[in-house]
């Protein structure tokens, strides 16, 4: 198994990360770990999830994604988990899945809007 390639971009004051096709575990745990590294470096308003391409979700998925919205928020920011697929949505729901203040949009663009239309939670030094 390998890792998939993960691409934390900064645009502005907002971090855009796509999640690849059927990630694997060490995919996602990658992604976390590097959403939080890109987090401490830029201090972006916020961090949007774009999960448009992924059709099937299992536990470690929804856990990891979870957990990483929770480190964001803990951090100061806010997330936005966009572009959601019907398949991925009623796995959630029947998973049992509790994003907390997470956001969601339909798409990246609705996404986008709503990290810049919310206000910053807390300034960091």
């Amino acid at each position: 198994m390998t890792t998939s390639r993960i691409s934390v971009l900064k645009v502005h004051e907002v971090l855009l990360v796509t999640v690849p096709p059927d990630p694997d575990d060490a995919t996602m745990a990658t992604l976390q770990a590097e959403v939080l590294q890109a987090m401490e470096k830029y201090r972006p308003r916020g961090l949007m999830l774009d999960i448009s391409t992924v059709e099937t979700l299992d536990s470690f998925f929804a856990r990891t994604v979870t957990e990483t919205s929770r480190m964001v928020s803990l951090m100061g920011s806010q997330t936005v988990i966009a572009g959601m697929r019907s398949s991925v949505a009623i796995t959630a729901t029947q998973l049992g899945l509790s994003l907390g203040c997470t956001m969601t949009a339909l798409n990246v663009d609705r996404a986008i809007d709503l990290l810049n239309h919310s206000p910053r939670r807390r300034q960091r030094p």
